[in-house]
């Protein structure tokens, strides 16, 4: 820290009591002064000698014989008015980053100019500031933060000015360059040590000058933000980074404490600043997960409207990059759910105007009756459906979040955002178990949701076993993955060359051409089956064991084993079925039935497993 030291005289002043300041010496004091709580008592020559309001002001006190002086609304109190009694009386005096600013304002006060004296205080404060103070990095800053203190003295001095315009400069300066000391202590994980650059041992971050400026109250620290951007040589990806620190510094984590009474207005006004300062470049400076940040303080201070509509905007041209945490918004009070999915869905429908609006167009995906363009080739689709399913199975387990809030999400997305739907069929599982007392027409509406040729092995293992399905679902689920298998064993033993994996478009119509025909032959078999006796319990374990290698050893419970035995009918073989479903056990005796010996009349409540 820079200093400077004026006058030669040892300190002869001392203190009575807490409010009382005299001088030691042989003559008599002849002057008090007032200043605050405190009361100065002085000789009147060194005053008048160096200050051209004080002169004015004891002579107008001698008239009235009283020898008393106030001065009221004194710039810097007591301590600045002490530094220019002694510079009066020619006393040593130590000005640094820290009373300088006191002492200019103390100084214009009292009329401390040439015009009184050469040399007088106004002038050698003056030199210390141009000449020490604004040249150093630091002390720049400790000069700014000091003059919000001396307003309106220190606005009319432009001290203020001078400093944010000196800090603004040293900014922009290459790192290359910079030989001044600075605080970098935001990427240290394993202490809280302050690391002082005295020499540059190292290379200089872009980043150097964001933490000290951190310090600032965050009027000032709108004023050095502006006039860094101002000067045209600053990235937007550092703006952004020097006001992501400036919010870690100030903005508390806790949401609760946001909204603290005391801290409200506060937290308002930071949160304020920092969005209006944000880069100009919408599309960049700023990650998704600092705007999210952002955009819940917005809410949680009742920021205002425009602050949020900023937010969104930006955050709906990244928001791919989110999070599934960063979504987690909390409701206003008095709202339905814990989370606003509101807001999520605002910030999908604008994601997807800008993909529409910005890249070419692949195909076209219908929604709410309506066809809105996508680009297929666009590799913000895919983080989309991931993203939007895990938020999915976030809010799933809210009691009060209703069917129509889950489909709406769910469906706001295209079919090309999602290339497997196991995250979906996840949250639908919550949302099941979490709402129990669904209808079957609410069940079927929410499973609708899920495409079932797009599960995974694993997936469709734990819906075959999944009770809060509809039993159509755990059908679908059983038969497709039956016809992977058959497929896939086909596949295998042709002479042609083929590909391990299993083409989808050949599975989808595999799909639509067998359950066609299954769909008639199963309302044929199943209303004339015919219980054989114990000759064919043999042969139907067999060909039960055969059966369940094809099917890649799904393991299913006594329901959907029933059903599943009761859809597939083997290439050239005889049908195998369990025992009737009344019969509640997976355990039953299995029944023989050959193609010739059905009949035509069957019971009309096994029709419930065709497919329809």
């Amino acid at each position: 820290m820079k200093f400077m030291k004026l006058g030669s005289k040892p300190d002869a002043f001392q203190s009575d009591g807490s409010n009382i300041r005299f001088v030691v010496s042989e003559l008599p004091t002849d002057v008090s002064v007032r200043v605050g709580e405190v009361r100065f008592y002085l000789h009147k020559f060194p005053l008048l000698s160096k200050s051209n309001r004080l002169q004015g002001l004891i002579l107008r006190v001698g008239e009235d014989s009283t020898n008393e002086i106030f001065l009221h609304d004194f710039p810097g109190g007591p301590k600045a008015f002490e530094i220019c009694a002694k510079f009066c009386y020619g006393m040593i005096v130590t000005l640094n980053a820290y009373n300088v600013v006191a002492a200019r304002c103390a100084a214009e006060y009292l009329e401390m100019t040439e015009n009184v004296e050469k040399g007088n205080l106004i002038y050698k404060i003056e030199v210390f500031l141009n000449s020490s103070v604004l040249r150093s990095w630091k002390d720049s800053i400790i000069v700014l933060q000091a003059t919000k203190s001396l307003l309106p003295w220190s606005e009319e001095l432009k001290v203020a000015g001078r400093c944010i315009d000196c800090i603004a400069s040293k900014t922009s300066v290459d790192p290359t360059n910079i030989n001044w000391s600075y605080t970098h202590n935001r990427k240290l994980a394993a202490s809280d040590e302050i690391v002082e650059i005295q020499q540059r041992m190292h290379t200089v971050p872009n980043d150097w000058w964001v933490e000290d400026i951190c310090e600032l109250d965050v009027d000032l620290y709108k004023r050095v933000m502006v006039a860094v951007k101002s000067k045209g040589r600053m990235s937007s990806d550092m703006i952004g980074e020097a006001l992501k620190a400036y919010a870690v510094r100030w903005l508390p984590d806790s949401y609760d404490a946001l909204v603290v009474d005391d801290y409200m207005k506060r937290n308002r006004t930071l949160v304020e600043t920092i969005v209006s300062l944000l880069p100009s470049d919408k599309c960049s400076g700023c990650s998704c997960r600092f705007l999210l940040k952002l955009l819940k303080v917005v809410i949680l201070v009742g920021a205002g409207d425009a602050l949020k509509e900023e937010l969104i905007n930006r955050i709906s041209m990244q928001f791919h990059k989110a999070s599934v945490k960063d979504l987690l918004i909390p409701a206003k009070s008095g709202g339905d759910t814990i989370y606003d999915v509101r807001l999520v869905q605002i910030l999908v429908g604008k994601f997807m105007v800008h993909v529409g609006s910005s890249h070419d167009i692949n195909f076209v995906d219908k929604s709410e009756s309506r066809f809105v363009e996508i680009n297929t080739d666009n590799k913000t689709l895919l983080p989309l459906g991931k993203l939007i399913d895990g938020y999915l199975a976030e809010i799933a387990s809210d009691p009060n979040l209703s069917i129509s809030s889950f489909v709406d999400l769910t469906k706001s997305i295209p079919d090309a955002a999602r290339t497997g739907h196991d995250g979906l069929y996840m949250a639908i599982d919550i949302y099941l178990k979490e709402h129990p007392n669904l209808s079957k027409a609410e069940k079927k509406r929410i499973c609708g949701l899920m495409d079932v040729k797009k599960l995974s092995t694993e997936a469709s293992i734990h819906a075959a076993q999944n009770d809060l399905l509809p039993l159509r679902v755990v059908v679908q689920v059983l038969f497709f993955e039956r016809l992977k298998a058959s497929t896939g064993v086909s596949a295998s033993t042709s002479d042609a060359p083929h590909d391990a994996s299993i083409s989808r478009a050949t599975l989808e119509e595999d799909w639509e051409g067998r359950a066609s025909e299954h769909h008639n032959s199963l309302k044929q078999q199943l209303g004339s089956l015919k219980i054989k006796g114990d000759e064919c319990r043999n042969s139907d374990e067999m060909k039960s064991r055969s059966t369940k290698e094809k099917s890649s050893s799904l393991l299913l419970p006594s329901r959907s084993r029933r059903i599943f035995d009761k859809l597939w009918v083997g290439k050239g073989q005889g049908e195998t079925i369990k025992s009737s479903e009344t019969s509640g056990s997976s355990q039953s005796p299995p029944i023989c039935v050959k193609p010739g010996e059905a009949k035509s009349s069957g019971s009309s409540r096994r029709m419930r497993y065709s497919i329809s």
